[in-house]
């Protein structure tokens, strides 16, 4: 892992980590005081399990572009209970966008992407301190540890998760807080990059065989497949016009249809909408949907060119405002409800965002009163958590601008 520290960014563009967001890695071991275990108890804290609390909690109050979540389930896990169960399971966090990763082949390159880590007693947890990742510690059990062992000092001094608090304000308090801690590094290792060397010594030496001369090298970490966030949920959208004239709208989205502003979280204040993929589950939420929105590539001969979706979501669901095709990683072709039919396109170097979170903005300013004269004429500027994108509004080519 030390030496593909130098390929994070890499990696963190493989589990589709945007610019601003930060990523959250759940990590559990496999017996029953695990994160993902079912003791029901932490230290007789009477909690309950941990997992089940916390994760709608992290998709429903996480904003969503500012946020990416990921879980590094032990083998053990989806051998003993089954990959079908382990996703059914998972099933809600991951059409919130929670990501699992390949307990094998992937998490390394998802810990060494990290910028925090949700985790327990295993190893994998203790790895990323050793990193200088910041932790908290869902499930943190002494019994069962050797008491002067390094990894039960780590159980005792690591941050620990609150399971009925704030998972939001918990980790904002982590990151502001956050030392790295010397214990984990120390013990992991006392030779940093020296272990291909030192163990190949040692086994050739084991089975009394002369070492090679070629030096010892280590088989390099591949790059993950690419995995980007996928929301598949009904969203609430919070927005806040800060410019009227410029056209500047910070945006926040939650992927939970009931969340509400949480006290200290900063969304009390802003105006309320309701974004929903047109292939959620939850079909019932399209009928209500003030932005209906779906990714996919221009030329999907299935949908037809996106003026002509959206023209058939607007005919399909009266009440929805704003119809929105996400057709590249920049790029989103928009229809208003009084059929004009817009091109938003993301500034090369201004910040990468979910597209559809410019049809958000654009609803905001529609709504709030703004022309489609008017932010063709400013375009946008599209604030989600730290980052600013600039977003150009231009008529469609298409023909026809009218709803049929």
């Amino acid at each position: 892992m030390l030496a593909a520290t130098p390929y994070r960014e890499r990696f963190r563009r493989a589990l589709g980590v945007r610019r601003g967001q930060r990523l959250v890695v759940l990590n559990s071991t496999w017996n029953p005081d695990s994160l993902f275990g079912d003791s029901g108890d932490d230290e007789g804290s009477g909690d309950g399990d941990t997992l089940p609390l916390l994760l709608p909690r992290l998709t429903a109050e996480l904003p969503a572009d500012e946020y990416r979540l990921v879980a590094i389930l032990h083998p053990n896990i989806w051998h003993g209970h089954g990959p079908g169960q382990i996703r059914a399971w998972l099933d809600r966090a991951r059409r919130g966008g929670l990501t699992p990763i390949d307990p094998l082949e992937g998490w390394r390159q998802a810990l060494i992407a990290a910028d925090a880590v949700i985790g327990d007693h295993g190893s994998v947890t203790y790895y990323a301190a050793a990193l200088g990742t910041p932790v908290l510690l869902g499930a943190a059990p002494l019994s069962g540890l050797d008491e002067k062992a390094p990894l039960a000092d780590f159980v005792r001094t690591a941050p620990r998760l609150v399971p009925h608090a704030s998972p939001r304000a918990q980790l904002e308090t982590l990151f502001a807080e956050h030392r790295p801690m010397a214990g984990p590094a120390e013990y992991t290792t006392s030779v940093p990059g020296e272990s291909a060397r030192r163990l190949r010594r040692l086994f050739y030496a084991l089975m009394k065989t002369p070492e090679p001369p070629s030096p010892a090298l280590l088989e390099p970490l591949p790059l993950p497949p690419y995995e980007p966030q996928v929301l598949s949920v009904p969203l609430r959208v919070f927005t806040w016009v800060r410019e009227r004239d410029t056209g500047e709208v910070a945006v926040r989205r939650h992927a939970e249809p009931s969340h509400e502003p949480v006290a200290g979280t900063g969304d009390a204040g802003g105006e309320a909408h309701s974004a929903v993929p047109e292939d959620t589950r939850d079909i019932s939420r399209l009928d209500i949907a003030d932005v209906v929105f779906r990714h996919g590539p221009a030329d999907d001969p299935r949908l037809g060119p996106p003026p002509r979706w959206a023209a058939e979501v607007m005919r399909r669901h009266p009440h929805c405002a704003l119809a929105a095709y996400v057709t590249g990683p920049g790029t989103c072709v928009v229809r208003t409800r009084s059929g004009k039919c817009l091109v938003l396109t993301g500034a090369v170097g201004a910040g990468d965002a979910d597209p559809a979170v410019y049809a958000s903005a654009l609803h905001a300013l529609l709504a709030g009163g703004r022309t489609v004269t008017q932010v063709i004429g400013h375009g946008l500027i599209v604030r989600t958590g730290s980052q600013t994108h600039r977003v150009s509004v231009r008529l469609s080519a298409g023909p026809d601008q009218s709803v049929d």
